[in-house]
């Protein structure tokens, strides 16, 4: 006995489940992004504490070389001098700004930085008169200015490199303990012209290595980033940065692929532009593409197709997947096998499709639902075909057919608490190392869902 009926049914999803839905549901080149990302002003100066944080590390490192010499000093003579086991012992940037440069990348600027230098001295005339004590240089005005530049680099991640940088150094003043007063107007001339030098040469090559170590940072951002078994989703940029005014912009594949086997899907992203908000540091745009790439790529490997038995079923739910329950809508089936068992063949016909609107996401999918009896030596008996072309928003409502009541609960009883346990997992987004998101908000927009976040650093 074989019936067919047609079955018309929404769910209503709510948009933050959506986006681990995908989850259920690597890489080529596109002229369009799937997932685009931009970093506010906001998140720039998040990104500017980091990178002032990892330079004043590098700045502490600095080793000043010995130096020694002769000097004449009227009316000794010459004196010969030497300076040593010089280190930093004091170091401050309290104001750092950093700007962009549209097209280009954006400047660092530091001002009013200062530091305090610690060494001994040591000095001999005369050929037999010996003296030494210790100094204290302290510089009350250091400035650095560094231009870097922004690209992709080969693997699909940002890449920072430095284009220029300028130091310069004012507000000298030393302190020397011990020695004659006559000493401290040789020390002080040629600290303020051979020890600043010293000093000037190495920040802007410590300023490199800040940089270098950003884009250690940078490539840790997970541009292919495995789900499960079936999926991974590639998140490599299809163009270069886009780089205004106000904000950095990225272009990201965004697109879903079977593990081992990328294959495009028969769709390609549409443009799509995220709204100008700067309230956020960050925000994520996750495009419809993305969503119909998960349901390509996940029905390809067959996972939307599902067996639903009784053991699926809550234990205290009156609905069980028994001829005796389905009699009550179609009592032939209770009479021709009765007090046995069912099993429920759910199948996508086609590729489920996502439709993003202005507060609403939906999901188009044509099914067929097949139930089967299961018989005493455990083959199947078929009993009915539900045919079912759905609009799912994540409630059971609207079903047409004498059917409708059988959908609704297998809904309700098997189906959905397997998606929400999906959904829970959700699946990864572009990340950065160990920059988590925080204060996070969701908007449904036309065409993609919308993710502002800030941004926060662990461990």
């Amino acid at each position: 006995m074989l019936y067919s009926f047609l079955c018309v049914s929404e769910l209503k999803m709510f948009p933050w489940r959506w986006l681990a839905l995908l989850a259920l549901i690597p890489l080529s080149l596109s002229a369009n992004a799937g997932v685009k990302v931009k970093l506010t002003q906001k998140g720039l100066d998040f990104g500017r504490e980091l990178f002032v944080a990892s330079l004043q590390e590098k700045l502490m490192t600095i080793k000043v070389p010995d130096i020694s010499g002769t000097e004449r000093v009227d009316p000794i003579g010459k004196v010969h001098y030497s300076l040593t086991e010089m280190r930093i012992v004091k170091l401050g940037l309290p104001s750092s700004a950093i700007g962009l440069v549209p097209g280009t990348g954006f400047t660092m600027t530091i001002t009013n930085a200062f530091l305090s230098l610690h060494g001994k001295w040591r000095v001999k005339y005369l050929r037999f008169i010996k003296d030494s004590g210790s100094f204290d240089l302290a510089i009350k005005s250091l400035s650095i200015t560094t231009s870097i530049s922004l690209r992709s680099d080969e693997t699909g991640r940002p890449a920072v490199a430095v284009a220029s940088c300028a130091t310069t150094l004012g507000g000298v003043s030393i302190k020397f303990h011990g020695g004659a007063s006559w000493l401290y107007n040789l020390f002080t001339r040629f600290i303020e012209k051979g020890l600043c030098s010293s000093l000037q040469k190495q920040i802007c090559p410590l300023v490199a290595e800040s940089v270098s170590s950003m884009n250690q940072f940078l490539k840790t951002l997970n541009v292919l980033a495995p789900l499960d078994r079936y999926a991974e989703i590639a998140y490599p940029m299809v163009s270069s940065p886009e780089i205004s005014n106000s904000s950095i912009g990225l272009n990201l594949k965004g697109e879903f692929y079977n593990i081992g086997h990328h294959m495009e899907p028969p769709f390609s992203p549409a443009p799509f532009f995220l709204p100008n908000q700067e309230q956020s540091m960050l925000y994520i745009g996750l495009s419809v593409f993305t969503a119909n790439s998960a349901s390509f790529v996940y029905n390809k490997a067959g996972t939307l197709s599902l067996n639903i038995t009784d053991d699926m079923i809550p234990p205290s739910s009156p609905f069980r997947l028994t001829t005796r329950t389905f009699g009550a809508f179609i009592p032939q089936i209770a009479k021709l096998f009765p007090g046995l068992m069912m099993v429920l063949q759910v199948k996508t016909a086609k590729d489920p499709l996502f439709n993003i609107e202005a507060n609403n996401v939906t999901v188009d999918a044509i099914s067929s639902l097949t139930a089967y009896a299961i018989l005493a030596n455990t083959s199947l008996a078929p009993l009915f075909v539900l045919n079912v072309v759905g609009s799912l928003k994540m409630t059971p409502d609207l079903c047409v057919g004498p059917l409708h009541n059988i959908f609704q609960i297998v809904l309700k009883v098997a189906v959905l608490p397997r998606v929400n346990v999906r959904l829970k997992e959700g699946f990864p987004l572009p990340s950065l190392g160990k920059i988590n998101l925080t204060n996070t908000q969701l908007q449904v927009l036309k065409g993609y869902i919308l993710i502002g976040t800030d941004l926060q650093i662990s461990g």
